[in-house]
């Protein structure tokens, strides 16, 4: 009799809600002043709109699996990370719950603050280079370059700009940027969906590997833990060193939008600073939650670059920058710049 009145009690529940068997249908999320773009941190009303006047029990809810405190019918979204999120509300009613979504994007808290550049030094640097990754290791500078024909991985004496070593990629593939860690040199290429590991003393090829998720290949730095690849989305990947499998990924925004021009990338003390794509700019990305806290503006560094026959004015723009450890500088280069430049950043 029990199981009788509990399925006719389901009957009778299902016809009074207009035969929809779908109760997440019965529900929606309600924002303060119908938004969908919020800061970091901030307070946010919330409601749940019962379009059938059910009798509700409970409410929770989440994003990204952590539970967000109802205070005052408002919550507080303090994410570890931003972008693109989903807000989960589970509902509890009538004996019954459902599970309903709404998405949101998560911006930064701030504006990214200004900054500029001082030049300390100038050097000569391969006008040929189509210039993709740049990284210091123990004074010597590891650079690749791109372009079909014209790929490479080399090794650089970065005060006269002589290659003293270097390796050429099959004609078929665009090679993109470089990152060392774990006495590896890990190299990507664009949309071949393959990337590359060599030994860095003799560059000599240890293994091959193939992306996940991501887009394509653009730039590759590390923390000395996992290895950020940035595929030309606004999605910055984390990659397992010793599997080269993709881990996640944080999204880089503003305070007013996401964005998705991270080409060339270094890390530094939690930051990761990227060349905006076709832009004379580079980002200060936090690493951890992907808000772009600086810009740094680069404008009139590419005026002191002498214009060589493979001088391409839509695309030799801004592109390699590597942090000197010992020195305290980043050094940055174009594709197809005939220097390399030593400069100290500074806030405007």
């Amino acid at each position: 009799m029990v199981k009788l009145f509990s399925i006719s009690g389901f009957l009778l529940f299902f016809l009074g809600c207009g035969g929809n068997a779908d109760p997440s249908k019965f529900f929606d999320i309600q924002l303060e002043g119908n938004k969908n773009k919020f800061q970091q941190h901030q307070e946010v009303g919330v409601a749940i709109k019962n379009k059938k006047d059910l009798e509700i029990s409970s409410v929770s809810y989440s994003i990204d699996g952590k539970e967000l405190p109802l205070t005052n019918g408002k919550l507080k979204l303090d994410m570890p990370t931003l972008g693109n999120k989903v807000l989960v509300a589970n509902i509890g009613f009538e004996e019954q719950s459902v599970e309903i979504k709404k998405k949101i994007r998560l911006l930064a808290a701030k504006a990214p603050e200004v900054y500029t550049y001082d030049i300390i030094n100038t050097y000569s640097h391969d006008p040929t280079a189509y210039t993709q990754g740049l990284e210091f290791s123990n004074g010597v500078l590891f650079e690749s370059t791109g372009k079909k024909g014209a790929s490479t991985v080399r090794k650089v004496n970065f005060e006269t700009g002589e290659i003293l070593q270097k390796i050429d990629m099959d004609n078929t593939i665009f090679g993109e940027g470089i990152t060392l860690m774990n006495n590896n040199l890990y190299h990507l290429t664009w949309r071949a969906g393959i990337g590359y590991v060599y030994h860095p003393a003799n560059l000599e090829k240890i293994k091959n590997f193939s992306y996940g998720e991501s887009r394509e290949g653009w730039g590759l730095c590390n923390d000395g833990k996992k290895i950020f690849k940035s595929d030309g989305t606004e999605k910055i990947w984390f990659l397992d060193p010793d599997s080269l499998e993709e881990q996640g990924y944080i999204e880089t925004v503003t305070n007013k939008s996401i964005f998705n021009m991270a080409n060339e990338l270094e890390y530094v003390d939690g930051k990761i600073y990227a060349n905006v794509y076709q832009k004379e700019s580079m980002m200060i990305i936090d690493a951890t939650s992907g808000a772009i806290e600086g810009v740094i503006n680069f404008g009139g560094l590419k005026n002191k670059v002498k214009k060589g026959p493979q001088w391409d004015e839509g695309n030799s723009v801004l592109n390699g920058v590597a942090y000197h450890k010992e020195r305290g500088t980043f050094f940055v280069t174009g594709k197809n710049w005939d220097k390399l430049f030593e400069v100290k950043i500074r806030k405007k």
